[in-house]
């Protein structure tokens, strides 16, 4: 068997954001018909090393080739024309336009310049159907459709154009194990067929079930490269943040108080139907379901953000039983909600830290119109070293952030509230496994307290790990609710389908929602 080839090379590649080093002197080597695993925590410089190889930025020092032949793309067209490309972890989906025209976008078939409607609706099913997403129509808008489907598109288009490289940063974050498989046959096809893949996750069981290689970086560092199964989960986790993870095996301590901080009854909105559920002072629980069964929408409609149809939601010292109608009504009482699309829904990411921080919060710093800086600076101090939000300054934009500081920039804002109903939808999405301490760190802490916590998440194991109570929800309805420790997987797995008929039951794994709409 021939050795594999090397399809791209980088050597010393830097980048500076002003006195901010992104990256220090790394080193790459990408074969073709190889999947290449990036690993690293939140701002180890991952995002910024795929962006220099797609042509979205220039680095400030290093070379690379590709093929053999030097290799400086002025931009991303000009990546895309090598055959390099690359499906962020941020989307770049237009909702204004169809599935079908967000996949064929710069390249829909004409003749004698005028599209033919009937090819690139061909062209859409066929780019669609590579992705698992057969039963989605082309003509749909993309913004009728969640996150999770939005990030199968966007791995359609890429498949669709000339590919030699494929990147690929956090595909799964939001997908559903159904989903997930099929991109990985996906991977695998193209794998064979020669493409190289350069693959960015923060689940270890991903990497260790497609990558060949894998390279750590650490501040800005290539830490080395090693092949697949060389070295142990502990021993990726210590060489990615200079730490063994303490958090492995530790027990789980609840904090559920007898109080009862929120009783939902009847609660209906758009998919949600007929929800009741009450959630206790310092309890944390999780929502289960799959794609397109309402889990997100049940958060909308509690913090006000989609109109309720039905139903009553009572918050402790509350004399109106009315769901909130308006998200500033749901703040006034108390709650507070971590969007799953942080960039869009959760952050202005033009403005710095600070502001971004304090957005709910502004009016208690302020007297007779003006902004108490010195006690608005101090709070979000004590916010940024209690979240360990990683930045230079705390004026610099929140867009400048990685990830997972993003979040806890939105996490921060809420804790500087002092709001005691949380709700967090996937609020470990595309975080490294530091910053996922950190987060679950943060949710104990705020339930220790005496915050009631409602967690959404894609991860099974998350709401296994660090929940008191799951309550599934199956095609919109509240179908179970399992109180640790009698639960298991298997049961989950079949409240999660009790609601969409034997026919769509799979033989494996639970299939949990990442997205809020089909």
């Amino acid at each position: 068997m021939n050795e594999p080839s090397a399809l791209l090379t980088g050597r010393g590649l830097a980048r500076c954001y002003g006195r901010v080093r992104a990256l220090q002197h790394v080193d790459l080597d990408v074969n073709a018909g190889q999947i290449h695993a990036l690993l690293g925590a939140n701002g180890a410089g991952k995002s910024t090393l795929v962006r220099i190889i797609s042509g979205l930025d220039r680095p400030s020092a290093g070379t690379m080739q590709f093929q053999g032949k030097l290799y400086a793309p002025a931009d991303k067209r000009a990546a895309e024309a090598a055959g390099v490309q690359i499906v962020q972890q941020e989307l770049n989906i237009l909702p204004t336009l169809s599935v079908a025209e967000n996949l064929m976008l710069g390249r829909f078939p004409a003749w004698a310049g005028v599209i033919r409607p009937r090819r690139l609706m061909e062209l859409s099913r066929q780019a669609l159907n590579r992705v698992g997403l057969t039963d989605l129509d082309p003509a749909t808008m993309a913004s009728e459709i969640g996150v999770g489907h939005r990030q199968l598109i966007e791995i359609a288009a890429a498949l669709q154009r000339r590919c030699r490289l494929l990147i690929l940063d956090e595909p799964t974050a939001a997908l559903s194990a159904a989903e997930v498989r099929h991109l990985f046959d996906q991977l695998r096809r193209l794998k064979q067929q020669g493409t190289a893949i350069i693959y960015i996750s923060h689940r270890l069981d991903e990497i260790r079930s497609l990558a060949d290689r894998i390279t750590i970086l650490r501040d800005g560092r290539d830490v080395g490269v090693w092949n697949s199964g060389q070295l142990s989960d502990a021993e990726l986790v210590r060489r990615m943040t200079g730490e063994a993870e303490s958090a492995a095996g530790r027990p789980f301590v609840s904090w559920r108080q007898s109080r009862t901080a929120l009783r939902i009854s009847g609660l209906s909105s758009g998919p949600v139907q007929n929800v009741s559920l009450t959630v206790n002072r310092g309890e944390r629980l999780g929502i289960a379901g799959l794609v397109g069964s309402g889990r997100t929408e049940l958060l909308q409609a509690l913090f006000g953000a989609e109109t309720a149809s039905a139903g009553r939601v009572q918050v402790e010292g509350r004399t109106s039983d009315a769901p909130f109608g308006h998200p500033a009504e749901a703040a006034a009482a108390g709650m507070g909600l971590v969007p799953e699309d942080r960039r869009h829904s959760g952050l202005l990411l033009s403005e710095s830290i600070r502001a971004n921080m304090t957005l709910s919060t502004l009016r208690s710093f302020s007297s007779f119109g003006m902004v108490r800086r010195t006690d608005e600076a101090a709070a979000v101090k004590r916010m940024t070293v209690q979240t360990d939000i990683r930045c230079t300054d705390t004026e610099q934009p929140v867009r400048t952030l990685s990830g997972g500081n993003q979040q806890k920039v939105v996490v921060a804002r809420w804790l500087l509230r002092n709001s005691d109903i949380l709700l967090f939808d996937e609020p470990t999405r595309g975080i490294d496994v530091a910053a996922r301490r950190r987060i679950h760190d943060l949710i104990a802490s705020l339930a220790q307290n005496g915050c009631a916590i409602l967690m959404v998440s894609s991860d099974t194991d998350e709401l296994l790990d660090h929940c008191d109570r799951i309550a599934v929800l199956s095609a919109g309805r509240l179908a179970a609710v399992f109180e640790r420790p009698n639960w298991s997987r298997e049961q989950i797995m079949q409240a999660a389908f009790s609601e969409y008929g034997a026919r769509t039951r799979p033989s494996g794994d639970l299939c949990s929602e990442g997205d809020h709409s089909e």
